[in-house]
């Protein structure tokens, strides 16, 4: 059975491993070559890196003898996640959800979206923490916000450049590879003297609970940009044995 699998976050490459443990027939794609270096070598695993388009994604179904589609992006890529959608139901191929749970988070501010927080932040004391990825920076690289805006990003030259461009102070940058512990989100929040951390509600894999707890604990103010839609799909446990079952 081969199972075409899209993205990269922690618990696409969790199901990528669990994937080629149990013999299936494996293509990882994700969008970028660092998301490639992340992917640990495993047995039958193909990967393909680079950003597609619905057109893409066809052709790509199209001539790889697929049995089933897996969404495994983040759930903040809307864009990605309707053209797979549209791609395999066009191709005749299942397609199959990861849901990553949502935090759940109670006591703190919310935002609709990256502008909505950027103007909350306007009216909010003090240093942010940005963890929301350097492709979302642009809505806080505004006068009287971004000079005490200190983003996270990873440590690659696009994500540096990025910020920089935006007109981020650099010794405000901080770029590093997760995932980040409580006790380290604690000691940058202290380091920085924050006092707001923005994150979005990536869910138990995407940190979202060290963030939380670690503002908490630092005395801080928690700005969760909530997630663009509400989702129905397949917790990891639940597309595992939904695939198991699929083959036999």
């Amino acid at each position: 059975m081969n199972i075409l699998l899209f993205g990269g976050t922690s618990e696409g490459r969790e199901l990528a491993e669990w994937l080629s443990g149990e013999g299936f027939g494996l293509t990882l794609c994700v969008a970028t070559e660092y998301g490639a270096s992340l992917v640990p070598e495993l047995p039958g695993l193909e990967v393909h890196t680079g950003r597609l388009d619905r057109s893409g994604m066809e052709k790509l179904l199209a001539g790889g003898g697929f049995d089933r589609v897996v969404d495994a992006t983040h759930p903040y890529a809307v864009e990605v996640t309707e053209n797979l959608r549209a791609a395999a139901e066009a191709a005749g191929v299942p397609y199959l959800r990861l849901l990553r749970q949502s935090g759940g988070e109670d006591g703190c501010h919310k935002a609709a979206s990256l502008a909505e927080a950027a103007e909350l932040l306007t009216g909010l004391p003090g240093n942010v923490l940005l963890t929301t990825g350097s492709k979302e920076l642009a809505p806080f690289a505004v006068p009287g916000l971004v000079e005490r805006c200190y983003p996270r990003v990873l440590p690659t030259l696009d994500s540096l450049e990025r910020c920089l461009s935006l007109g981020f102070p650099p010794a405000h940058i901080i770029c590093m590879q997760g995932p980040f512990s409580q006790a380290l989100n604690v000691a940058l929040i202290r380091q920085f003297h924050i006092q707001t951390l923005v994150t979005k509600d990536s869910g138990g894999y995407g940190g979202f609970r060290e963030k939380a707890e670690a503002a908490r604990e630092a005395g801080c103010a928690l700005l969760v940009v909530e997630r663009p839609t509400r989702e129905t799909g397949l917790t990891l446990e639940e597309l595992k044995t939904a695939l198991k079952e699929a083959r036999v």
